[in-house]
């Protein structure tokens, strides 16, 4: 019981924490309140993991609003809200809130509500004004705390047990579908709620796609296999990309995949505090580019990851934010060739001064099987 109780007092500091940040932000742009709806950061601010919630958060109070589908499980998890069950009309329910808390500046999540819940929120909700957050929110989840981190550390190892798992089952004829769905069963029977997204697993020719998510194709010896996929593990997810050869590689796949790998390596090296999501992208694309294949590594190097599998902040050529330690990204560069096939390689490291943590220990050796 005594544990339970210092669980609890742990978990209300993490959201008390949260709490406060999202205030101050509020007192940035002069809101009386926010309005949080997207699930991503109802479960961020709140704890409450329900499919349906509407946060109104101000300087002195908390509420939680949802339906009676909801009203026991946000009570045990969202205990620092006050828990608002409603009926007939949201809009309502909200309003009668604001009345009672006095808000006459209401910050919404621009990129989150329609353009239809905003025109009726206009209408009729007793505010002064609507004024966007601007991504208050979003801005504290690219920090992770300690939580968070070993959250995300299990889904990592989960995945990389997972990758361990399949080397053990590919071969030739097993179909681009069954790899996916055994990677899927490993990470479930670990524990995982399910996979981070659709799982990509692109061979031969078919390597060139990106996001070439697995099909029908049965693989052949001379294959490459590129296998992208993650866990959700108590609602975190984990990102690992690793291609592998089923039987020598040609020449020039072998040469890709130095120089991926290289690309990969130097990155992670230089993923430091203080530096911006493009100067880590930079190092990557220099080496890819100066091997005569910048045209073929045509995404970012990487993305962060948290709750949603892609979040801020971004290693991306244009990218402006200076990484702070706690951010949990992605590092994954790769070369694709239309008609020879393609290479990535992604690690998911948290920034840490000028060590970052890699959190894949997947090995990294070109490996043929």
């Amino acid at each position: 019981m005594q544990q339970q109780i210092e669980n609890n007092q742990t978990g209300n500091n993490i959201y008390e924490k949260r709490l406060i940040g999202l205030r101050a932000k509020l007192r940035e742009i002069n809101a009386d309140a926010a309005l949080i709806a997207k699930r991503e950061n109802y479960i961020y601010l709140s704890g409450f993991t329900g499919t349906f919630a509407n946060l109104i958060i101000t300087q002195d109070s908390a509420f939680l609003i949802t339906d009676f589908r909801y009203v026991e499980q946000a009570a045990e998890q969202a205990r620092l809200f006050e828990i608002i069950r409603y009926g007939g009309k949201l809009e309502d329910t909200l309003n009668e809130l604001l009345i009672r808390k006095n808000v006459n500046i209401l910050g919404f999540e621009e990129t989150h509500l329609s353009f239809a819940e905003y025109s009726k929120y206009k209408e009729k909700l007793s505010v002064k004004e609507l004024v966007p957050l601007g991504g208050a929110v979003e801005d504290l989840r690219m920090v992770k705390d300690e939580t968070e981190i070993e959250i995300i550390r299990r889904a990592v190892q989960i995945a990389d047990n997972a990758f361990t798992h399949i080397l053990g089952c590919i071969k030739p004829g097993l179909a681009e579908v069954e790899i996916a769905a055994e990677i899927e069963y490993s990470m479930k029977k670990q524990g995982a709620e399910g996979a981070s997204f659709e799982t990509i697993v692109a061979s031969g020719l078919r390597s060139s796609m990106p996001h070439g998510v697995a099909s029908e194709k049965k693989v052949e010896l001379g294959d490459v296999i590129t296998m992208d996929f993650g866990a959700v593990y108590k609602g975190y997810c984990s990102d690992i990309t690793r291609t592998v050869f089923l039987g020598r590689p040609r020449k020039e796949l072998e040469h890709i995949y130095n120089i991926v790998l290289e690309a990969q390596l130097k990155s992670l090296e230089g993923a430091h505090k203080g530096l911006k999501g493009r100067d880590i992208d930079h190092i990557a694309r220099k080496i890819i580019t100066d091997a005569g294949f910048g045209e073929e590594f045509g995404h970012s190097l990487g993305h962060g990851v948290g709750l949603e599998i892609h979040e801020e902040p971004r290693f991306s050529p244009g990218s402006k934010q200076v990484m702070e330690n706690g951010m949990a990204v992605t590092v994954e560069p790769g070369i694709y060739i239309k008609g020879v096939g393609g290479v990535r390689i992604e690690d998911l490291i948290v920034i840490n001064d000028q060590n970052p943590i890699v959190l894949t220990k997947s090995p990294k050796e070109l490996i043929v099987l």
